[in-house]
């Protein structure tokens, strides 16, 4: 940025476009959190400190920005560099499916391809008439609580987790969203105080193997490991849960779960089972269904 002349919008984005990336911020280690370029981190911050919209950068590239704002970015934008904080820590928002959560360092930040799946309809066919009750395991910050519940009008919603403290986060979207009176938050070691039976369970659980939670970079070691470590082949949680998962489900229920990368480490440890797996913006080896039956 030219000293002598009054930034645009779009000229500072491509500033700190620069700096993060000679920060060594990269695909590979800074993002990942709700953005996946250089480029696109920059916009969001940038966007988001001026107050414009987070999704209308080719309207507002020309703008000028005052030099008070441009201090303000520079604030922000050096803290996110300096501390290595996710970005979404530090602005207390993220954005899933085009709807807006609250989120701190009590949860991780919310990202599930889960949320794709609601929004698309892909697990519709799996439902029906007599689909009445709805778990979100792992409920976290509780965007896919409140997901499930903005795509399925006429279904009570469950939200569950072991942290108290991200309990305390969902709280806080449930009421953003004016949903306390769908959506019951339940704290909960796994399924133990789930009630159930459950027409429909979306899990989104710790699975990322011990090789893995070693070299994570520092954004993801800022987010909760109970959130993240799924012990040594990242199946800890999911042996725990199929082993419970059937006596929570009604007769035609299904259970919707997220593994990440880890398929190779659940075939190897379920080889019994035949899952569908769902075409994501990931891939088709993310997310998969399984049936009461299979579990049974």
């Amino acid at each position: 940025m030219s000293p002598e002349s009054q930034p645009t919008v779009l000229s500072l984005v491509e500033h700190w476009t620069d700096r993060l990336e000679a920060a060594g911020l990269s695909q590979a280690d800074g993002f990942g959190q709700g953005t996946l370029t250089a480029f696109d981190e920059a916009a969001w911050l940038v966007l988001w400190r001026l107050g414009l919209p987070l999704d209308e950068l080719d309207e507002v590239e020309n703008q000028p920005v005052s030099p008070a704002d441009v201090a303000q970015v520079a604030i922000l934008l050096e803290a996110r560099i300096s501390t290595r904080k996710p970005a979404a820590y530090l602005t207390k928002e993220a954005w899933l499916q085009g709807v807006p959560f609250y989120v701190d360092e009590r949860v991780i930040i919310p990202r599930s391809l889960i949320a794709e799946l609601l929004v698309d309809e892909s697990i519709d066919p799996w439902l029906n008439e007599a689909t009445h009750r709805v778990l979100d395991l792992c409920t976290g910050n509780g965007s896919l609580a409140i997901l499930a519940a903005m795509a399925y009008p006429d279904v009570a919603v469950d939200a569950a987790d072991i942290s108290a403290d991200a309990l305390a986060v969902a709280r806080i979207n449930v009421d953003i969203h004016e949903l306390q009176g769908r959506i019951t938050l339940i704290e909960s070691d796994g399924l133990a105080s789930c009630p159930g039976p459950y027409d429909l369970i979306l899990c989104n659980p710790p699975y990322v193997n011990a090789a893995t939670m070693a070299t994570l970079p520092a954004e993801f070691r800022a987010e909760p490991a109970l959130a993240l470590a799924g012990g040594e082949d990242g199946m800890d949680f999911i042996r725990s849960l199929f082993l419970n998962a059937a006596r929570h489900m009604s007769e035609n229920a299904v259970l919707v779960l997220e593994i990440g990368n880890e398929r190779e480490n659940f075939e190897r440890a379920f080889p019994e089972l035949e899952p569908l797996w769902f075409e994501t913006s990931a891939g088709a080896d993310q997310v998969l269904l399984l049936t009461r039956q299979q579990l049974a």
